[in-house]
């Protein structure tokens, strides 16, 4: 622990005097270095942040918390199965559905779509598709009608509205006199959706549930039963404990599982892309080496009436240690304010740039986020300041013991 004399000179050689201006100033690049690397890390984290939300948000709007399915076959007896799932205290919601491909054709074009069939009463419990309807409603879906709803670039590239039939080739065959013929059912579009993710918005089209029975002759079966938590991250959790509980003879998935790669690349990338800016700070940090191997050839003298006044080697190596520790504790600190201020106003900075010069980061017309999203994470900025911190301290070790290493009669002879 540093003595208030160690404290006080290392302080003040913080400051310029007389000849020592040029010190000052790579002092101050120092500071503002760390600063602007903590400001840029704590800012890009928080983006970053911001867009896996936003897509997971996005993401998770259709698709489930977990699914349970059989490993074979449909699932008949899902009734009992969502009896199971909500004595869960964590499941607060469980809709059954049925999962096919097939093709949809309109006026000559023809486009592959992933087709679901929802109960439209039980599926605003597990999905946020009834609050992304474009046009129409989910309750238009009506059994024995044949509505559908389409993904918005699903019925661009088909060229449909509400109101217009498309037909729908399903992959099974019906046996006729003429040999066999791919089944064709005629539907009626009901509504549009528009979630913000390509993957869906293009593909997928979404029927009532005894509509797709009858479409793909499951016999009252579902293709699995869709579930809803109360807290999404207890997903990995509750699935274990109920694959190895009730529902062992399931197959029991949760959405960590059904885009792996794409959260592993991402957790990858927020990675590599903090180690990248670090190396911004650990610059800054190391021209803390520079500046305090100046600062201790520019007093050598100082240092050694220090020693002959009795000083010991320890506390020398203390008084540098304070001064290099300084600098990167105040970069630390005012990269701290600049990265949390300009993360929480990034909605408002970011369009005020935007305005500014007339420029658009993200267009609408091209990306489906047209606005940099932010999520501030402490635990990000915690870590950030003290990795910050850190490399300011080992910075300084360096020179400070080469300053304890002076020898006062080496350092006098000429002065």
């Amino acid at each position: 622990m540093f003595r208030p004399l160690e404290l006080f000179v290392g302080l003040r050689y913080t400051r310029a005097k007389r000849r020592n201006h040029f010190i000052s100033f790579i002092s101050m690049s120092s500071m503002l270095g760390i600063a602007l690397g903590v400001t840029a890390l704590i800012t890009v984290m928080s983006v970053m942040n911001g867009f896996e939300k936003e897509v997971r948000t996005r993401i998770l709007d259709m698709v489930a918390h977990l699914t349970v399915t059989t490993y074979q076959g449909d699932l008949d007896h899902w009734h009992r199965v969502m009896d199971l799932l909500e004595h869960n205290r964590h499941v607060i919601g469980t809709a059954p559905y049925i999962r096919g491909e097939g093709m949809l054709m309109h006026d000559g074009r023809v486009n592959g779509v992933l087709i679901r069939g929802v109960d439209p009463s039980l599926e605003p419990r597990v999905s946020s598709i009834g609050a992304k309807m474009a046009q129409g409603k989910l309750s238009d879906l009506k059994p024995g009608h044949f509505g559908i709803i389409l993904g918005r670039d699903l019925a661009r590239t088909l060229g449909v509205d509400v109101g217009d039939k498309v037909t729908m080739v399903t992959p099974t065959a019906n046996v006729t006199p003429a040999g066999i013929a791919p089944r064709l059912k005629r539907f009626t579009v009901v509504g549009v959706f528009y979630i913000g993710m390509y993957e869906y918005d293009s593909a997928l089209s979404v029927i009532n549930l005894r509509d797709a029975q009858r479409l793909f002759r499951t016999h009252g079966g579902v293709t699995g039963v869709r579930v809803k938590l109360d807290d999404l991250f207890r997903a990995p959790s509750v699935r274990e404990q109920l694959a190895a509980g009730p529902l062992s003879h399931y197959w029991v998935r949760d959405w960590t599982s059904s885009h792996a790669n794409w959260f592993r690349a991402v957790g990858i990338e927020k990675r590599m892309i903090f180690l990248l800016l670090l190396l911004i700070v650990a610059v800054a940090a190391f021209n803390i080496v520079s500046t305090l191997v100046m600062v201790v050839t520019d007093k050598q003298s100082d240092i050694a009436i220090l020693r002959t006044l009795g000083l010991s080697p320890r506390s020398v190596m203390g008084i540098f240690m304070v001064q290099g520790t300084v600098i990167g504790v105040i970069g630390t600190l005012l990269g701290f304010i600049g990265g949390v201020s300009l993360s929480l106003n990034l909605d408002t900075v970011i369009p005020f740039i935007e305005h500014l010069f007339g420029i658009h980061f993200l267009d609408p017309s091209v990306y489906y986020i047209s606005e940099l999203p932010s999520d501030l994470h402490w635990s990000d900025v915690s870590m950030i300041c003290s990795v910050s911190f850190l490399l300011g301290v080992v910075a300084t070790i360096y020179p400070a013991w080469r300053a304890s290493r002076v020898q006062p009669a080496e350092a006098l002879r000429y002065e």
